[in-house]
């Protein structure tokens, strides 16, 4: 069952066109991988799916719903989440601060400044529950500041799933990182991902074909290849397209 379908989405701004015609479909459960080089759309593409950008045309449907032209709170509400390549964290507060503000915005509609969030206990125990599963429980008190930077990026995707998002989207979710701490996230995040149905984009090549079930190749503005990894792997067009000849 597709949990969401893409049907001829565009994307301009002004007379230059960054989405082409763009159609395809998540199947529930499933781990869907965007790759491109550097231009071909790809965060464009997943600002247009979160609503940070409006569509110039086509629809975008998610859980039988028109979602083409709703804001990106009513996305998250609907169970659409998402990660951006830059940190979203509040560096100078604390761990569980973040968490706690993370868990509110998405279970909750609206804020009350003049309710205690200690009358919350589902957020306390849900934000020990992600401070346990990344083995941070012990930093629950210190800022994000003091995380490094892998731990960091591990924080983003956890809060992103502990809102139990029918779709999780990750732009780029192991940007900045190195190749040990790339190592730990794909293995973490196999962990906290558990059936929960993903669309990421990544230049990481290792990422994409250890995590990906599927893959789409993005190339200005137009997808021009779509298969499981080994025939990405294989496919001569992608080769000389995206990797300039080179295997991948």
């Amino acid at each position: 069952m597709a949990i969401m379908t893409l049907e001829g989405v565009s994307k301009s701004f002004g007379g230059l066109q960054v989405l082409a015609g763009i159609s395809f479909s998540i199947e529930s459960g499933r781990k869907l991988a965007i790759i491109g080089p550097n231009g071909a759309g790809k965060t464009t593409l997943f600002n247009v799916l979160g609503g940070q950008l409006p569509a110039s045309g086509g629809r975008i449907r998610f859980m039988d719903q028109d979602i083409t032209h709703l804001s990106p709170s009513r996305r998250l509400h609907l169970g659409l989440a998402r990660s951006f390549q830059i940190n979203s964290l509040f560096p100078g507060l604390t761990l569980l601060d973040n968490m706690l503000l993370a868990l509110h915005g998405a279970r909750y509609p609206h804020f009350r400044f003049f309710r205690s969030m200690k009358s919350r206990g589902d957020l306390y125990s849900g934000a020990e529950q992600i401070m346990r599963s990344l083995a941070l429980l012990e930093m629950s008190d210190s800022p994000v500041s003091s995380l490094s930077y892998g731990d960091q990026r591990l924080l983003e995707v956890a809060l992103g799933l502990a809102s139990e998002p029918r779709l999780l989207i990750l732009d780029e979710p192991t940007a900045g990182l190195s190749t040990a701490e790339a190592v730990n996230f794909e293995k973490t995040i196999r962990q906290l991902l558990g059936d929960a149905t993903l669309l990421f984009c990544a230049h990481d090549m290792d990422l994409v074909f250890n995590l990906a079930e599927r893959i789409l190749v993005l190339y200005y503005g137009k997808l021009i290849a779509e298969g499981r990894p080994e025939e990405i792997r294989a496919n001569s067009r992608v080769k000389e397209i995206y990797l300039g000849g080179r295997g991948v």
